[in-house]
Formats: C-alpha cells, structure tokens, sequence
C-alpha cells in the first residue's frame, strides 16, 4: 500500500508511526522510493517542504518548446500539470512556462525566450500558513517549492493547501477551546481528561487568583462599609463576564486576520486605530447600560439608607468601561506579541487569557468601588 501512495502522502502515514515500523516499511520499498520519502520526512512537518510534492518536471532554458513537449510526454506522473518549471545550466531555478505557451509557439523557440521570471514560489522552510496566505493572495493553482539555494526541489498544488486550511482552522479552533486535536486521535477517556486538564489547571489557579483579589478587598472595604462591599459582589460576574467577552471579540478577529493573512501587512498601529474605536464605543454603551440595570437592582433590593447608591452605580459604569477597555487592548496587542516571539496566536483567545482578563476586570472594579462609594 506504501509504495501505490504518493510520496508525500507516505511521508504523512509514516511519519504517524513508531520508529520501529517506520524502518522497517522504508526497507521493504524500492531504495529511490525509500530515499525520496526520507527527504521529504526531514522537513518539518508544518513547512512547504512537509506538505510539497515532489513530483515536478523541469527543463533547461537552453531546450526548445519541442524538447519541452517530449519530456512531458515521457514522463510517468499521473498528476496535472500547468506549466514547466525552468532551470539553468547550474540547476537554480529561474521560471516557469505556461503550457499553453508550449502549444501554442514554434517548435524550436527556446523555453528561455518564454519564461516568466516573476513566478512566485515559496521556499522549503517556509511555514505552511504562509503558504496558504500567498496562494489566497495571489490566487494561485500550483507554485514551486525552492531550497535556500533556489535548487528546484518540489511543488504544492492548490489541493493541498485546502487540506492544509482546515488543519490549520482546526487547529486554531482547539487552541482557542483550550484542548488538541490529539485527543480524538486517541480513546481513553484519561488521555482526553489529561490534555483538557493541561489547560484548565492554569485558570483553576487564575480564579484562585481572582478569589485573592476579592479577599484583599474585603479586608480594605472594613466592617463598616462590608454592605457597600456585599453589594459590590453582586455584580462582580456582570463585569467580568462582559469585559471578558469584549477581549475575547476582539482577539477572535485579530487572530482570524492573522491567520488569513489579512492583517500580516498591517501595522499595530494601523489596527489598533480601528479596534480602540470600537472598543470605545462598545465600553461606553456597556458603561451606561450597566449602570442603569445597577441603578435599578439597587433601588429594588438594597436599603437606601445603608448603600450610596450613586456612588456604587458610578463606579460600576466606570469600572465596566475601564475593564473593557483594558481587555480589548490586551486582546488587540497579546496575539501580535505572541506571533511575534513564536506562539500560536490563538492562545491569546484561549482560557487562560480570558481568565487573566476576568482577575484584571474584577481588580478594577472592586478598587473603583472602593474609592468611589465608600
């Protein structure tokens, strides 16, 4: 079965097996075979070179187009072609000839006379989300695949690349869940049990945290404004949850930007001007909505005479615009921070992140309140 795939769909089988067996159905292929897979096996399996093909054909820019037409009809590659790849007489690559071209001119015009030179092509160790961000950009059906050295070495057709966009979807998906794929891969409930908890034992401790914060303030509000600090309580989760949620929003789309590579060429800058606006906007409706339902709540449930309800309702809409804002900003700048030292992006939209932003919203909030209403 090995030998029938294609290289790089047998790199992907073996690559999935232990070392052992790995070896052992290396050697039983022919050698050729066996060495083409290996090549492929030794590039990541996350960069063009992982995920490329192989099979190319290329010819000298000193052939003719009839010369170019018999190496295309001798070749044994059950795969549709597009154009021939150009080399020169040192081997690098300098182009590519459309086959319409090649059908189209005199049969003895030399392939160097038809290359195009601008053909755009990705390099081995590029990552394969790259990859998929230039064929979207630039519409492409195939490009070639070069060594550091331009040494022609492969191609990626546009099929891949849409099996490379919804691993990477994937991908993403279960980061920003706070899981992995892998746990499908296997079936034991323990196995599953072990990579969620990898994830949930950090914001365990970070509303550990959270709690801490609530005790700290308790301690400062003092028995003689512990009401005032009842009543606070009582919208700790509004706050959080909103504000949360506001971070959340915003690292969403900023990570689907990245990810499509619709804000690649984009400044901070230039992002950061368009979310602070909305954030603004955004903060400020909440802010105002928030402290009318916490007006009302307070003038339906707590005793006037204990509570400065003013205060506590100012307070609330002030803390609710600061935490949004505060979460948005970290849910616009942590996923360019995180691309920028070689993190996932999508972990800024993770569990963790939004527990962190639930603690630095309540702190917030509890320290408004007790400046404010105390």
């Amino acid at each position: 079965i090995l030998s029938e795939l294609d290289p790089d769909d047998a790199a992907d089988v073996l690559s999935e097996l232990p070392e052992e067996e790995r070896a052992a159905l290396l050697e039983s292929i022919p050698p050729a075979e066996s060495a083409e897979i290996k090549e492929l096996m030794s590039y990541s399996e996350d960069s063009a070179g992982g995920i490329m093909d192989p099979a190319v054909i290329s010819v000298s820019e000193e052939a003719t187009v009839s010369e170019a037409v018999n190496k295309i009809r001798a070749a044994e590659i059950d795969e549709d072609f597009f154009s021939v790849y150009v080399v020169n007489k040192d081997g690098r690559f300098v182009g590519d000839v459309r086959i319409r071209f090649l059908l189209t001119r005199p049969e003895g015009t030399k392939i160097g006379d038809l290359v195009d030179p601008d053909t755009i092509y990705v390099t081995v160790d590029m990552d394969q989300e790259e990859v998929r961000n230039i064929f979207s950009k630039n519409d492409l059906i195939v490009a070639p695949v070069l060594e550091n050295d331009n040494k022609l070495v492969g191609r990626i057709t546009a099929d891949r690349i849409i099996e490379v966009a919804e691993e990477e979807a994937a991908e993403d998906l279960y980061t920003m869940a706070g899981t992995d794929a892998d746990e499908l891969d296997k079936i034991s409930a323990f196995h599953a049990a072990r990579i969620r908890m990898t994830w949930l034992l950090p914001c365990l401790i970070g509303t550990g945290v959270t709690a801490l914060v609530l005790m700290f303030f308790y301690e400062k509000f003092g028995k003689g404004s512990s009401i005032v600090y009842t009543a606070a309580l009582a919208f700790v989760p509004m706050i959080a949850a909103i504000s949360g949620n506001a971070g959340l929003q915003t690292s969403a789309i900023v990570v689907s930007g990245l990810a499509t590579g619709h804000l690649v060429a984009l400044r901070v800058s230039q992002v950061f001007t368009r979310e602070v606006r909305i954030a603004l906007l955004v903060a400020l409706s909440c802010g105002v909505i928030g402290g009318v339902a916490c007006a009302i709540l307070l003038y339906l449930k707590a005793p006037e005479s204990t509570i400065k309800s003013v205060q506590l309702v100012f307070a609330f809409g002030m803390a609710m615009f600061s935490a949004i804002m505060v979460a948005t900003t970290l849910g616009l700048f942590l996923p360019f921070l995180f691309r920028r030292i070689g993190i996932d992006p999508a972990i800024s939209s993770g569990p963790l992140v939004t527990t962190a932003n639930d603690s630095i919203s309540v702190a917030i909030y509890m320290t408004l309140t007790l400046l404010l209403a105390t």
